[in-house]
């Protein structure tokens, strides 16, 4: 975790470097930070996630996630408007030349910074525990393709599981590929500016954070699939809403829903996988192929919605597409619900 978190953090900061220049010949070493940065971030969420079973008990894992949503919604927020405070000044009052793009650089240094900064206290707070190693011949890369295969062959002796994972993949596609979508819609459909945009990506994360915290106690109340069940099905309001939204207001009001759900389906989705996994001590290989799920499914979601999008010429039948996913993701949830109560009967 030390070493992805690093990676990605110095990464990012190598961003203030990245100064546009006539013959593009630095566009590479752009691409380059911006793809360690992300390798970076991918790698240390992996761990971040699979220390969740560690922490806390399984009657305390849905409050724990939340709450790890709600605090990085608050440090994203904090640091954006810091940020989007220096652009603004400079554009006021004229410190740098604007062909300088300084406050924007200087935006990468602070994100690595506080990157850096606030990750020193689960480094020091976590305890490493005792784990099971396999010790694979080969290449470091193989071995990491092997844990995802052992994982895979597990799978098939844990049908509940099994059937998670592959709800999880289909209503996950839906929900990651709205968040990296909703501002090209609305740019495209509702020609909003960027300022307007900005204010909707500040309104989803405001909301997102008592988002998590209010299905943390629903979940307490009526359960981890139930509450994944609702919130899939506003999903698919959500997506409904999107083919008809004209205004720039209705816009707004959708961000808010957008918000709510998205909060609480990131933080219930990781602590119900964490409450689903078998007794072992190898959590990080089962919290890597969730991984791998999630990440699989934003390539396919944002291919499709771009794909549909270009084939019939709005972006809003894309997003009416996107329904169907949350609804094959729901359709397995009632079927793994099911099952579920099948083996507790057992």
């Amino acid at each position: 975790m030390k070493f992805f978190c690093y990676l990605g953090a110095l990464s990012c900061m190598g961003m203030f470097f990245f100064v546009k220049n006539a013959d593009g010949a630095n566009v590479f070493y752009g691409l380059a930070c911006s793809i360690l940065a992300s390798i970076g971030y991918c790698g240390s969420i992996v761990f971040y996630n699979a220390f969740l079973p560690e922490i806390a008990d399984k009657n305390e894992q849905d409050t724990v996630s939340a709450k790890g949503f709600a605090m990085g919604y608050i440090g994203s927020v904090i640091l954006m408007i810091v940020c989007l405070a220096l652009m603004f000044l400079n554009a006021s009052y004229a410190w740098f030349e604007a062909d300088l793009h300084i406050p924007e650089r200087v935006s990468f240094l602070l994100v690595g910074v506080w990157w850096i900064g606030f990750s020193q206290i689960p480094f020091r707070v976590l305890k490493e525990e005792p784990r099971h190693r396999n010790d694979y011949e080969g290449h470091i890369l193989m071995k990491g393709f092997k844990e995802l295969k052992k994982v895979w062959h597990e799978l098939q002796s844990l049908p509940v599981l099994r059937l998670y994972l592959a709800a999880f993949f289909f209503f996950n596609m839906g929900v990651q590929t709205v968040m990296y979508m909703a501002t090209y819609f609305a740019g495209d459909e509702l020609k909003m500016e960027p300022v307007q945009l900005l204010l909707v990506v500040l309104i989803i994360q405001l909301v997102a954070i008592a988002g998590a915290r209010l299905f943390a106690k629903i979940s307490d109340k009526k359960g981890n699939l139930f509450s994944l069940s609702l919130l899939v099905i506003i999903w698919i309001g959500i997506c409904i809403s999107a083919y008809v939204v004209n205004t720039v207001n209705q816009f707004y009001m959708l961000a808010f829903a957008v918000g709510m759900v998205m909060g609480g389906i990131q933080s219930l989705s990781r602590s119900t996988y964490s409450k689903f996994l078998p007794d072992t001590p190898d959590t990080a290989s089962y919290f890597s192929f969730y991984d791998v799920c999630e990440k699989l499914g934003i390539v396919i979601g944002t291919a499709s919605f771009g794909v549909i999008a270009d084939a019939l010429g709005s972006m809003r039948l894309s997003a009416l597409a996107l329904s169907v996913y949350f609804a094959l993701g729901l359709l397995i949830l009632f079927l793994m619900r099911k099952r579920h109560t099948q083996v507790l009967h057992h």
